[in-house]
């Protein structure tokens, strides 16, 4: 018999050598002790106001942005294999945006120091997105992107300024 077998079936000590137990109490410990650093967590005095987005607001309208640059260069590129390259600009624009919008949002979320120095950053970008956005308003999509990057900048400009 291999040292890891079980000397008889009816032998209570497991493979590793600790007993069930063993590892039940172990379980409870690890257990009690997560309860513990939850419950101190919440504790008088403990400040959860860092933990969701001061900036919600923001937070929503740069997501927003995001989702709709990616309908917009979905919709780029639909037109790109139809052969139409009218949209290349538009596409460049919204792929900066989008880039530059999802690290804002990161911030935003994580109510980083740097909100306020990156915030310029976004607004700069999102104003050249809604410009080359709007020059194709036809397209649901590219208006969409537009109207969402106008929406940013508003709301950096009422809450940040």
């Amino acid at each position: 018999m291999s040292e890891h077998q079980y000397s008889s079936p009816t032998s209570k000590k497991q493979a590793t050598g600790l007993t069930r137990r063993e590892i039940m109490l172990g379980m409870g410990a690890a257990a009690a002790t997560a309860y513990a650093g939850s419950a101190m967590s919440a504790a008088p005095g403990h400040d959860h106001s860092k933990h969701s987005a001061q900036l919600p607001d923001i937070l929503d309208a740069a997501n927003s942005c995001t989702d709709k640059g990616e309908r917009c260069i979905a919709h780029c590129l639909v037109s790109f294999t139809e052969g139409d390259t009218t949209l290349a600009e538009c596409a460049s624009k919204v792929h900066e945006m989008q880039a530059i919008c999802g690290a804002f949002s990161y911030l935003l979320a994580a109510n980083s120091e740097y909100i306020k120095e990156y915030a310029s950053v976004c607004e700069r970008v999102c104003k050249d997105c809604e410009e080359e956005c709007m020059k194709h308003k036809q397209h649901v999509e590219c208006k969409a992107c537009g109207e969402a990057c106008a929406a940013l900048v508003d709301q950096i400009k009422l809450r940040l300024s």
